[in-house]
């Protein structure tokens, strides 16, 4: 929550929260910063100070040494220095009585109380404030309570989130923080590269192929690979993040590569004479052993990592990907390569037996 005034945004903070109250998958809900704390006020009587000859540096120094603390001696742990700090304990620091009786050093030696150059008072004022963009700005933090992803709750929370900022006035505006703003920080690069990443890989695949149709069944298979990334990932309940889509990326890949191998296998086999149907089903015997044991060795790899908290989601995706994707490279895109091209199965009385079937004879 930001905006230019600290009162308002502290306002608008609260009846932020109680809509964040609202989601069942929540609790807890904190600020980063909210209360007014209680602190001294030292009012530094100028004329007097210069009459006792005290200096503004003299007194602050002063100050500093009781609230702060200031360097005695330093210790030596190791190769390091740390600084000892001496310091007023917490009751006297935050004692006016204590600040009352401070002994000031004059220019010409004596010794002068605090309280003779200076007013004190309590005022209540933020101990600290968070900016962001320069604007005085709260964070809003909350437990969740059940295994939902952030992503879920933050799209759940959209609308009436939407309808409490159209009230707001100029100026103040509620943004979304959290994991899910840095999971978008972090997808934003990659989503401005995949345009030019799909392009690059249609130049080559089309230079390689040289067909539009033989083009398209290689694109076909990636897409359906998603069916694997998600029956990998909803098991595990690993999250749909930046590690993921830098798996399914990489699984675009091999599943493109397995295609192309299969599709440019299909077009020898019919270049050396065979049938459309017979160049089919020798291409995909042919390459069915190497295919699935790439896929294996590509799959047990991710497993030690599979455990691990940040790239467990990568390898989920990769292996429910690599899986269904090789079984949809060898069962679909041959299906699709013959329904697509119109190759018809060879009739089965043109075999090598037709000429032992039995032949019937017409009575005239």
């Amino acid at each position: 929550m930001s905006g230019p005034d600290v009162g308002k945004v502290r306002d608008y903070a609260r009846q932020l929260a109680g809509i964040m109250s609202g989601n069942s998958h929540l609790s807890n809900v904190v600020f980063d910063w909210m209360e007014p704390a209680r602190v001294v006020k030292v009012d530094v009587l100028q004329d007097k100070a210069r009459q006792l000859g005290v200096t503004s540096q003299a007194i602050a120094t002063t100050l500093n040494a009781i609230v702060d603390g200031s360097s005695v001696t330093q210790v030596r742990d190791d190769i390091y220095l740390v600084n000892v700090l001496a310091r007023a304990n917490a009751a006297e620091r935050g004692s006016i009585e204590t600040l009352r009786n401070l002994q000031l050093s004059s220019s010409n030696g004596q010794s002068v109380p605090l309280a003779a150059v200076a007013q004190f008072r309590y005022e209540l004022e933020q101990p600290k404030i968070w900016r962001r963009s320069r604007l005085p700005t709260i964070t809003l933090s909350a437990g969740i309570l059940d295994s939902v992803q952030a992503a879920t709750i933050s799209d759940q929370l959209k609308a009436p989130i939407a309808e409490f900022s159209a009230k707001l006035p100029p100026g103040y505006a509620v943004n979304i923080g959290g994991a899910v703003e840095q999971s978008g920080k972090s997808q934003a690069p990659i989503i401005a590269v995949v345009p030019m990443m799909l392009f690059a890989m249609a130049t080559l695949l089309m230079l390689q192929l040289q067909s539009f149709s033989r083009l398209f069944l290689v694109f076909a298979v990636a897409p359906l690979a998603l069916i694997g990334v998600v029956a990998a990932l909803l098991p595990s309940r690993a999250p749909m993040g930046f590690v993921a889509i830098l798996g399914i990326l990489a699984l675009i890949g091999i599943l493109i590569r397995n295609s192309v191998i299969l599709i440019v296998q299909i077009e020898q086999h019919r270049n050396d004479g065979q049938s459309p149907w017979e160049a089919v089903v020798d291409a995909t015997e042919h390459r069915m052993r190497p295919i699935l044991l790439t896929a294996a060795a590509a799959s047990l790899a991710l497993i030690p990592i599979s455990r691990e908290i940040f790239w467990g989601p990568m390898a989920y995706a990769m292996m429910g990907g690599i899986i269904v994707g090789t079984v949809l490279t060898l069962l679909f895109l041959p299906a699709l390569y013959v329904a697509w091209f119109r190759i018809k199965a060879p009739d089965q009385t043109d075999g090598p037996d037709a000429d032992k079937m039995p032949i019937s004879e017409t009575a005239s």
